[in-house]
């Protein structure tokens, strides 16, 4: 499940992304960007582009094995810039079995298009989350990522925009659901009748649930809390709503 592992690692192969649906608005890249001016919308690929791969001086691997390695978090894994390298990375996720490999994507859709010919029913050593922010996205995207050939799959309801109706199709093929408000200065209200309301579906469905943070703003019990940033995830684990089937 997604949970911040006890090993972890960050390997963000190329960043930059383009905004690419509601829940883009207010992309936490842009906004750390914005402060350096540099352009979110420009596609780079990064010094640590082969990071997996890449050895200390006696010959170990700087990314140690068993660690999670939360991928392309600067990015979109499947976003278009990225098609002539993203071979390569696959080619690293295949070679370094000994870890395991975590991406979030919005383009579900480009999946098939950019698969390794090795992929088959998927590698055992990778999860592919899709984020869906709001009931269009999940009347979009769940199908097509249900249908997906996925070993492990989550779905990311974050940053969540509106109250959501999986259609009775949550079940044994997804692992995990995540929700959580939206972080920043210019950001959108998260209800936490929303929240609740994903973790009942899950209940039902017996599907993980974890609420991650409550956003800057949460509306609960008919009143409109603010909560600064060090708080937010926090004040969603004191919630104690985390679901474990």
């Amino acid at each position: 499940m997604l949970q911040i592992a006890k090993k972890s690692s960050m390997w963000n192969p190329w960043h930059g992304c383009h905004k690419f649906s509601t829940g883009c608005q207010h992309c936490y890249v842009y906004r750390t960007d914005g402060k350096y001016g540099k352009d979110s919308s420009v596609v780079t690929k990064t010094e640590k582009f082969d990071l997996p791969l890449q050895q200390k001086k006696n010959k170990t691997y700087k990314i140690p094995s068993g660690h999670m390695v939360y991928t392309c978090f600067t990015s979109d894994f499947l976003v278009e810039d990225a098609d002539e390298w993203r071979p390569e990375a696959w080619e690293m996720m295949r070679i370094r079995q000994d870890l395991h490999f975590l991406f979030i994507t919005k383009r579900i859709d480009r999946l098939s298009d950019c698969l390794p010919a090795d992929w088959g029913e998927g590698y055992d050593n990778v999860t592919i989350c899709c984020t869906m922010e709001n009931q269009d996205r999940i009347d979009y995207r769940l199908p097509i990522y249900k249908a997906a050939s996925i070993k492990h799959k989550i779905i990311i309801c974050e940053p969540l925009l509106s109250r959501i109706d999986f259609r009775g199709e949550l079940g044994t093929w997804v692992e995990q659901v995540v929700a959580g408000g939206e972080s920043g200065r210019e950001v959108r209200v998260c209800d936490y009748n929303w929240v609740l309301d994903i973790r009942r579906q899950c209940i039902d469905a017996h599907v993980g649930f974890w609420f991650k943070q409550t956003g800057s703003y949460l509306l609960k019990e008919g009143k409109e809390f603010k909560i600064a940033r060090q708080f937010q995830h926090s004040q969603a684990r004191k919630a104690e709503i985390n679901y474990t089937p």
